[in-house]
């Protein structure tokens, strides 16, 4: 791999990524690519490596294997450049709390170009966060904010977002949707990790979901939506046996209800529709556009738990297909 990663336009390259720990893989042979001027949303459940993933980008882990570029830097030969380069927001920032919000600017400008605490100054002004107020005294929103204006005082190409959002209020969380949109539309990038499907949705031009360490889907999040569906297929006899869809269909998920095969397909055409239909057996075929929520459930967990309280006949008659 090359700084010509780089010159594609591609502010992240991972090629086989690898991260294990003692009887533990976390990250299990992962490739991505995330263009510049993008927000890319890290989709996963809690422990499915998203954190791990970003300990590697940003040079505090080094991966079992596999290689990565970062701003076409690699992390672990260059992470201090690539720290002066990017920004980073977790779910709970670090932040000296004996430190005054004006303090705590002046103190992380040491590490960047002038210009920094002015454009910090400005942020939190239009936060509204009085500068004289120590740390130890804001709200979690408050904080929030000052963490967001640390990472963003001195124009990261990238932004790094670990579960930003996580306990915010409402409003303070449409901020911190709205200054992803912005970065984005400015040029910058926004990498994003969360399992608030909700505001991936808002905000995510290309949507990764990740599940024990390697990525069940992965691509723009409106050709994921449109490529993906809910199918269900009627049948005259609930003992009637469907036989795999043909290719390009992929399934991701299924279950059986009595007479009713609910499937998440990847793929599914009306060509694909017509050849179910005129199988025996079967009386009826509906499909529709799968949302992202009922596609982060059939990569994680299937189908059946999209069901609040499945009734124990329901539970044994779902069967889950990994996806390949």
């Amino acid at each position: 791999m090359s700084q010509q990663d780089h010159d594609r336009n591609e502010v992240i390259v991972a090629t086989d990524l690898e991260m294990r720990f003692p009887r533990c893989d976390v990250l299990n042979g992962l490739d991505m690519h995330v263009r510049s001027g993008s927000v890319f949303a890290l989709l996963g459940e809690n422990g499915a490596g998203k954190t791990t993933m970003i300990r590697i980008l940003t040079g505090f882990l080094k991966p079992t294997s596999g290689n990565v570029r970062v701003c076409g830097l690699n992390p672990i030969d260059d992470a201090l450049e690539i720290r002066r380069r990017i920004g980073y927001v977790s779910d709970a920032p670090a932040l000296y709390d004996w430190m005054t919000v004006a303090e705590i600017g002046w103190f992380t400008a040491s590490f960047y170009p002038k210009g920094f605490v002015e454009t910090y100054q400005a942020l939190i002004s239009d936060y509204e966060i009085p500068e004289h107020r120590k740390m130890k005294v804001l709200s979690k929103g408050q904080r929030a904010k000052v963490a967001l204006s640390l990472a963003l005082a001195h124009d990261p190409e990238l932004l790094i977002l670990d579960e930003p959002t996580s306990g915010l209020d409402p409003l303070v969380r449409r901020q911190f949707l709205e200054s992803m949109v912005d970065r984005a539309s400015a040029g910058r990038t926004v990498f994003l990790s969360s399992h608030q499907i909700s505001e991936v949705e808002r905000v995510a031009d290309t949507v990764a979901i990740m599940h024990e360490g390697k990525f069940r889907l992965c691509g723009e999040l409106a050709d994921l939506k449109d490529s993906i569906s809910e199918v269900t297929i009627n049948l005259d006899d609930p003992l009637v046996s469907i036989p795999s869809l043909p290719r390009p269909a992929e399934v991701l998920s299924e279950e059986t209800e009595g007479r009713q095969r609910r499937m998440i397909v990847k793929g599914f055409s009306p060509e694909i529709c017509n050849e179910i239909v005129a199988r025996n057996g079967v009386n009826g075929v509906r499909d529709r556009a799968a949302s992202l929520e009922e596609l982060f459930v059939a990569c994680t967990r299937g189908i059946a738990a999209l069901r609040s309280e499945p009734s124990p006949e329901q539970s044994l008659a779902a069967e889950v297909v990994e996806p390949s």
